[in-house]
């Protein structure tokens, strides 16, 4: 079991209705590379609530967790009607080998993500080490409508930081919209889109792929990405490919 250290709720941005980020005061949690994840725990009675979330900002006194409102779920209704001032409690180390250290280099940098997957990206955009790394950096979101995109504002921040040399490309399945691309993400590769929004290539020589968030999007988009010869990326045989599952 995590040794659980106590955190205070010291902000709630609800992004839509089930879609919100928590930023909790937790200075005894032990430093963390961006991309690895803690539990989040709360209690019910004499029943322990726990759960492994991405954390949303680097490692420092307050942390970020970007969340999804599961209805039938166990934890996150209970996180979900939690204020600012509230308590939980957060697992003093952080775990998980999704980080830019175990990640390839490369030319592009490209971050791919659905839903609340997005979250260990902004960890990472966050610090110097994606910036210092990598000369281009694509990120790209999908959700099922504009409604559900977070992180808009700071994102098209780093578009006017770094010009040039970063891309924000969103993706939607429920409704068109004029910023962004309609459809799934590995149709929107298969078909040129992504790569013309991009104003770069996707290829084995040149690109890093970070894949989070649903499943199916996970295994449509190594298989496509497999057709251009790129492959998943472990110690013993390099790649171009590193993945994270959320469920």
């Amino acid at each position: 079991m995590p040794k659980w250290c106590p955190a205070t709720i010291v902000a709630k941005r609800i992004w839509t209705d089930g879609l919100f980020t928590i930023t909790v005061d937790a200075p005894d949690v032990l430093p963390f590379a961006p991309g690895q994840f803690l539990q989040l725990c709360v209690t019910d009675g004499d029943e322990r609530i726990n759960r492994p979330y991405s954390v949303a900002s680097p490692s420092g006194k307050h942390l970020e967790f970007f969340i999804v409102l599961v209805k039938e779920g166990q934890l996150t209704p209970k996180l979900w009607a939690l204020e600012k001032g509230d308590v939980l409690q957060v697992a003093e180390r952080a775990t998980g080998s999704f980080t830019l250290q175990k990640s390839p280099s490369s030319e592009v940098l490209w971050l791919v993500s659905t839903g609340t997957g997005l979250a260990p990206y902004i960890s990472m955009l966050r610090t110097n080490e994606p910036w210092d790394n990598y000369q281009n950096i694509c990120v790209v979101h999908g959700a099922r409508r504009a409604t559900d995109l977070a992180y808009t504002e700071e994102l098209r921040g780093y578009e006017q930081q770094y010009p040039g040399r970063f891309k924000l490309i969103q993706a939607l399945t429920r409704e068109e919209h004029s910023e962004a691309l309609f459809g799934r993400i590995p149709s929107l590769l298969d078909d040129g889109q992504l790569e013309v929004a991009a104003e770069c290539q996707l290829r084995a020589d040149n690109s890093t792929v970070l894949l989070c968030g649903n499943p199916a999007m996970l295994d449509d988009m190594e298989e496509k990405l497999g057709n251009r010869n790129l492959k998943r990326h472990r110690s013993k045989s390099p790649g171009q490919i590193v993945l994270e599952r959320y469920w």
